[in-house]
Order: C-alpha cells, then sequence, then structure tokens
C-alpha cells in the first residue's frame, strides 16, 4: 500500500508546510536545482509507465489477433 494513500488528500496548507520544509532543508539557492531533478524525474517516471502500458497493449493486440482454436 503506498504511503500516500494513508495520508489521504493533501490541501494547501499541507502543500505549504512542505515547501517550506524543503525550503529550509535544501535552502534558497538550491531549490531551483532540485525542483528541475524533480521534474525530470516525474517526466522519466511517466515515460517509463507509458511504455510498460504501450507493451502490455501491444501484448494484448497480439493475443487478440490470434486465431482461437
Amino acid at each position: 500500500m503506498p504511503i500516500l494513500g494513508l495520508l489521504g488528500p493533501l490541501g494547501w496548507q499541507e502543500l505549504i508546510i512542505i515547501f517550506l520544509i524543503i525550503l529550509i532543508v535544501f535552502g534558497p539557492r538550491k531549490l531551483p536545482e532540485v525542483a528541475e531533478a524533480f521534474g525530470k524525474s516525474i517526466q522519466k517516471f511517466k515515460r517509463a509507465s507509458r511504455e510498460v502500458t504501450d507493451e502490455i497493449q501491444s501484448a494484448v493486440d497480439e493475443t487478440d489477433d490470434k486465431p482461437k482454436t
């Protein structure tokens, strides 16, 4: 079970608190680098999940194309 499932929906107050904690931990100078790295990680994750979805879909399409005996 993912940990975010245990937390429930995050409101704007929680997001502000998380942002302030990140700001304190990394500092204002490192924050753009951290945000850029986070964005790239999200892009890589989306790309990988899209590739897996495409592979599964192509496998399903292949099994649908085979004649039933």
